[in-house]
């Protein structure tokens, strides 16, 4: 499970995810007989957000409803199978590799959301301090870096 983990992050997440995913399948998913999707994507987004608590920040992403119902079919969660341990292990690396560890925690996106503007206007004001003014200036490249933070998935 660790050799799996250290490919998507740092050596120090995927040490502190493995007692934590071990902890989250005694948590949520001990009698996975006959669940429903519901119950199922209940327990992984849970999951993820206990994994994302104990690390600090976010850190995971919760995946899209198509692969929550592929995974559910495919470990056979509704034909009451329990799902055992290594199999939980398994669809968690799925689930990590499909949605990414962003690494990008609130801290990081506030620091884009206020700190490009101010530097920006910053260089504005130091060469071409007259050219726009600076209540069309500041929100105008503020939108900018939200716009890009979200086409880049960081918020």
């Amino acid at each position: 499970m660790g050799q799996s983990l250290k490919k998507f992050a740092n050596g120090e997440q995927s040490d502190n995810i493995g007692p934590i995913i071990d902890n989250c399948y005694l948590t949520h998913f001990n009698n996975t007989e006959k669940w429903s999707l519901a119950q199922f994507c209940r327990a992984v987004c849970q999951t993820v957000e206990d994994i994302n608590k104990k690390l600090g920040c976010t850190q995971l992403r919760v995946p899209e409803i198509a692969t929550l119902e592929r995974l559910h079919q495919e470990y056979e969660i509704c034909s009451g199978k329990s799902l055992k341990r290594e199999e939980y292990h398994k669809m968690l690396v799925e689930i990590i590799r499909e949605t990414k560890i962003t690494g990008l925690g609130a801290k990081d996106v506030l620091l884009y959301l206020f700190g490009v503007p101010f530097i920006t206007l910053f260089i504005k004001q130091s060469v071409i301090p007259q050219a726009i003014p600076n209540y069309i200036f500041v929100p105008g490249v503020t939108s900018a870096t939200v716009f890009l933070l979200a086409k880049f998935h960081m918020i």
